[in-house]
């Protein structure tokens, strides 16, 4: 598997912010969302078995697959080693492919919005993370076809690198939520915290 970095720190978004945390970060994603702020493509080969002693070096139950997009690499037999390890095991995804049956927390962040011809084919998640650019309707979000909502559904603030727009974008975040209360908002706390 190619792993572009595995660190310890605090989850900053969703339903486990604040939570110490594992971070498995693999390399590669099937989309290019204009606004991704992660360098994904570089990283190492490792065995799952390299993976999970690098885990279990850090004292977090919680271990978080994310990307790019971990669906290209994660495999049920990685999640398993995990829980053998007495670990959970938490991934954010984007949804267009399926993931092993044994994950503990689905993330669903789905980017139809921002690339075209994007299609959803998970049918359950644990909580919808929706990246908001203070333009687009996030319910058009969760028009997916078989898919069962979520009670959690937390919409982000897209975070442009510009403070001005950030601004505007974070006011037009907590004004959307106020006016549809199923939402809440989710910031990223590592990024204000300045927490690596």
């Amino acid at each position: 598997m190619k792993v572009n970095e595995i660190f310890y720190s605090l989850q900053g978004e969703g339903f486990h912010s604040g939570m110490p945390a594992v971070f498995v970060r693999f390399s590669g994603c099937n989309l290019h969302c204009p606004f991704c702020d992660t360098r994904h493509e570089g990283g190492d080969e490792m065995s799952e078995e390299e993976i999970v002693a690098a885990v279990v070096r850090h004292p977090a139950r919680l271990v978080v697959i994310t990307g790019g997009e971990p669906s290209l690499q994660l495999t049920e037999s990685l999640v398993e080693a995990l829980h053998a390890a007495g670990r959970t095991v938490a991934v954010e995804t984007n949804g267009t492919r399926m993931l092993p049956s044994n994950v503990d927390w689905i993330t669903l962040s789905p980017k139809g919005a921002y690339v075209t011809g994007v299609e959803v084919v998970l049918v359950h998640a644990d909580e919808v993370k929706v990246v908001y650019d203070g333009i687009l309707d996030p319910d058009r979000q969760l028009s997916i076809p078989g898919f069962h909502l979520p009670s959690l559904l937390f919409l982000q603030p897209c975070d442009t690198g510009d403070p001005d727009r950030n601004a505007l974008i974070v006011a037009a975040s907590v004004d959307y939520v106020k006016r549809h209360p199923q939402w809440r908002l989710s910031l990223q706390i590592h990024k204000l915290l300045n927490i690596p």
